[in-house]
């Protein structure tokens, strides 16, 4: 028999008032050719509009949490509790993948 491993890549990105920044990144996971991914944000309780501007790529987020957190490393810890992937990858507000087949 001959199996063929896809294996699920979680991506969490860490998220505290960086609206100005978020979209990049958001679009450098969306747009990867790879399609086995599992989208997490974890958003510190932003007071800017993150939130709202989150909302228009709500489809491609498989889990959004807005919460007061102890900072960082807390919301970091928090994604990975959700996170289901093989793999888990970090890409933070601000950071972005290289190329559309980074993955």
């Amino acid at each position: 028999m001959n199996y063929c491993f896809t294996p699920k890549f979680s991506i969490i990105t860490v998220t505290y008032n960086a609206r100005k920044v978020l979209e990049n990144t958001i679009r450098s996971v969306i747009s990867q050719t790879y399609r086995n991914i599992e989208y997490i944000i974890i958003d510190g309780a932003s007071e800017d509009d993150t939130l709202s501007f989150i909302g228009k790529y709500r489809p491609y987020i498989h889990i959004l949490v807005s919460e007061p957190d102890g900072g960082l490393y807390e919301a970091m810890n928090k994604g990975i509790a959700y996170a289901t992937g093989d793999y888990l990858c970090f890409l933070n507000a601000g950071d972005g993948f290289h190329a559309e087949d980074t993955l």
